[in-house]
């Protein structure tokens, strides 16, 4: 058999080498496509979550769809009211003549005419009406009787197209006048109770008469009706311009040509009180428009010099104590002075008309001026849709105006988001989130503030515990401990970081907890105990580790000293703990700490948090950390130890300078697993969205949040946006984490060296 020669294998060399050229052309090719693939789905993600949270911040629009007189039969008389059902299909108008006009907005052909009677069926003409929610109307007749109606109009235009009634008129109540002397100026009545209701008159002079219709049945079911008619009077300079009573006849706020507001309190069985008398204006501008903000907590208060501003009563020191009127919200003010305000029926926005015609919306809670909506010519008088997505003005030539609203997110502003904000029933600004309540007129409180300092403090104590158990473990691991015992810790570490997030979640919340609850003095004892006994075993150790039984244990297996160590300073903490809280804290930690600082104890707190999430992140740290301590070539190792530095000097100022730039990757990948961190803060905290940085308190994070609200947010409603700009912001975060650490890491690789 023949020998091949040189020459005859350089083309099976050049074809291997050409393959393998190309496999490396290849492979580059899918790592680069894969690459940029990873890079597009995370811009993607990105973008969508964007496309989902971008609306909280557009500006609100306002279309008009018509302009439009009445054809047909024309109210006589003059205008005094108006109003619009939800879909802008039918309005009405209300005439000082009690007629109720029922027409079409778009093209203003009337539908209808019905005829209001005073009580006893006779028409005097109306002296004065004003409006509360659901389109109920308080009609003050010129011969001094009242009549309070609610106007219901139908949304089905099956009806509508088969000629049947589309409107209703229902009288709630109907009195004659009962006294004689003047004729009242106003008068409101609300039905707290559809049977009992509450009326308030103003008479000339500042003077008022509270009258209250009381119904209670017996156990034997009879009626019995009792009628109070209380006098009272303002004893102030000036006259009273404007008056508002809330739905359930317990406060009056009235405003005065002087810029006071006044509050009573109307409880039942009592006389009616004041309470507040302050100056709305510092110039004294005339109060000249009222009217309670959706909620009857807030009162709106619109002056002649156009001001505008949102009153509730508030603490003055902070502390519960009485409370007073207070200026909260400023608003947009007008050119002309304020002539009338509706409040929204959905939300905190409020409605305000000026003498120039102009309407502007204005959001309380946020302070957002939302919309100016002007006509033709300048409006005198306006109304809202139920729904908030609409609304009809009236100008003098009594030409009709429709618009419609787009107004989604009016709650919202970066003021909303991160800033303090003053809630109703609150002393002071504050950073609360609150997403939802049993009532419809709950003023929303989706502050994020609360949940990013929850979601830092939750990372800072998690990496406070787990930073130093994790570092410390992998230079011990990769610098002293034997070879054969590495392969079984290191692999067990790296075992836990498989343990689903949602299991130590469960064991934290259910098990660590009330434990810790039943023996929190000698957790806080451990700290000092522990760290005592292993510095006490470690000086043990260097003091007698000549003796023959010691020198037994082979280098590398030192840290086995510690388990006793450990034990006994687990032992000594539990029985010191005890004895203190005895001896210290009246046998009751707890109540001493909220007596002596007014800080709660929660079961489910940052400790919690603490022993759990940095129990999910050690795994990790400790992996990467070792694994770039063990990278370090081993001759910087082996030249520290030849010219006579000992293995603790070697590893401390040669090793890990080395190691630093991955050392600091690991730490920084665990700082963005911890705040991204879901299911442990979900199950190990009490949810509790504050801001406080006790450790015996709960919080609430971004991420944790996101689990607790996204099932129960109506899609594309402000929660769920509100929900999505939270992810946008732990997405930021991570951002900003990797690239500072990929700048420091870069920083440190320069300074230390490759390794």
């Amino acid at each position: 058999m023949g020998l091949r020669s040189r020459n005859d294998s350089l083309p099976d060399t050049k074809r291997f080498l050409a393959r393998a050229k190309k496999n490396d052309r290849l492979a580059a090719w899918l790592i680069n496509i894969g690459g940029l693939l990873v890079v597009i789905s995370v811009i993607g993600i990105l973008l969508l979550i964007l496309k989902v949270a971008a609306p909280l911040f557009f500006t609100p629009d306002a279309a008009l769809v018509s302009t439009t007189n009445l054809s047909g039969s024309a109210p006589e008389g003059k205008i005094l009211n108006l109003g619009i059902d939800e879909n802008l299909k039918t309005g009405f108008l209300i005439s000082d003549q009690g007629t109720v006009t029922f027409f079409n907005p778009q093209n203003g052909a009337v539908s209808d005419t019905v005829t209001l009677s005073a009580p006893g069926d006779s028409n005097p003409g109306i002296a004065a009406i004003t409006v509360a929610p659901d389109r109920h109307f308080d009609i003050l007749w010129k011969d001094g009787s009242f009549s309070a109606v609610q106007i219901q109009l139908e949304n089905n235009s099956d009806n509508q197209t088969a000629g049947q009634p589309a409107h209703e008129i229902e009288t709630l109540t109907a009195e004659k006048r009962v006294e004689s002397g003047p004729i009242p100026l106003l008068s409101l009545a609300r039905f707290a109770e559809k049977d009992s209701p509450s009326r308030i008159d103003l008479l000339p002079g500042n003077r008022f008469i509270f009258s209250r219709k009381t119904t209670v049945t017996d156990l034997m079911g009879n009626e019995t009706t009792t009628n109070t008619r209380t006098p009272f009077e303002a004893a102030i300079p000036g006259k009273i311009t404007a008056v508002a009573l809330d739905s359930k006849a317990e406060f009056l706020y009235a405003g005065t040509d002087t810029g006071h507001l006044l509050r009573w309190s109307l409880s039942e069985g009592e006389s009616p009180q004041l309470l507040d008398s302050v100056q709305t204006s510092a110039k004294g501008s005339p109060v000249t428009a009222l009217n309670l903000v959706l909620g009857d907590i807030s009162i709106a208060v619109g002056n002649a010099d156009g001001s505008f501003s949102t009153w509730f009563p508030a603490s003055e020191t902070g502390l519960g104590s009485s409370k007073v009127l207070t200026r909260i919200h400023p608003l947009t003010s007008h050119g002309s002075a304020v002539t009338a305000i509706l409040p929204s029926p959905r939300n905190k926005s409020l409605y305000s008309l000026d003498k120039s015609g102009s309407i502007n919306v204005n959001h309380m809670t946020s302070e957002r001026h939302l919309l100016t909506l002007k006509g033709k010519t300048p409006l005198v008088l306006f109304a809202v849709s139920p729904r908030d997505n609409g609304l009809i003005g009236l100008d003098a030539g009594n030409r009709i105006s429709t618009w419609q609203v787009s107004n989604p997110h009016p709650e919202i502003s970066f003021r909303t988001l991160f800033g303090p904000v003053w809630y109703e029933n609150y002393d002071k600004p504050e950073y609360v989130w609150q997403s939802s309540s049993a009532n419809d007129d709950f003023e929303p409180k989706l502050s994020l503030t609360p949940l990013i300092f929850g979601t830092l403090k939750g990372t800072l104590y998690a990496m406070i515990f787990a930073i130093p158990l994790a570092l410390f473990g992998a230079i011990y691991t990769s610098q002293f401990m034997g070879p054969k015992m590495k392969k079984i810790v290191k692999p067990g570490i790296e075992i836990m970081a498989a343990i689903p997030s949602v299991v130590i979640g469960f064991l934290a919340g259910l098990w660590l907890a009330p434990l810790l609850d039943k023996g929190i003095v000698s957790v806080l004892v451990s700290v000092i105990v522990i760290p005592l006994s292993v510095l006490l075993s470690i000086v043990c150790w260097k003091k007698f580790r000549t003796k023959p039984l010691l020198k037994k244990i082979s280098v590398g297996y030192e840290f086995l000293l510690l388990v006793p160590a450990l034990l006994l300073g687990i032992y000594a903490s539990h029985a010191l703990g005890g004895v203190m809280e005895t001896a210290l804290f009246a046998g009751d930690f707890k109540l001493w700490l909220f007596d002596g600082f007014g800080a709660r104890f929660d079961q489910r707190n940052s400790i919690i948090i603490a022993f759990a999430l940095g129990l999910a992140v050690i795994p990790l740290i400790f992996t990467m950390a070792e694994d770039a301590l063990s990278n370090v070539p081993k001759n910087l190792s082996a030249a520290s130890l030849a010219i006579g530095a000992s293995r603790w000097q070697t590893a401390w100022r040669v090793v890990l300078p080395s190691a630093l730039p991955g050392i600091f990757s690991a730490v920084m990948i665990g700082f963005g697993r911890a705040i991204g961190e879901t299911m442990i803060v979900l199950m190990a905290t009490g949810n509790t969205p504050i801001i406080n940085w006790s450790i015996f308190n709960g919080f609430r994070s971004l991420s944790a949040n996101i689990a607790v609200e996204i099932p129960e947010a109506p899609v594309f409603g402000t929660l769920y946006r509100v929900l999505f700009l939270s992810a946008v912001l732990l997405f930021i975060f991570t951002f900003i984490i990797n690239t500072v650490a990929e700048i420091l890491r870069q920083n440190f690789r320069k300074k230390y060296g490759r390794f």
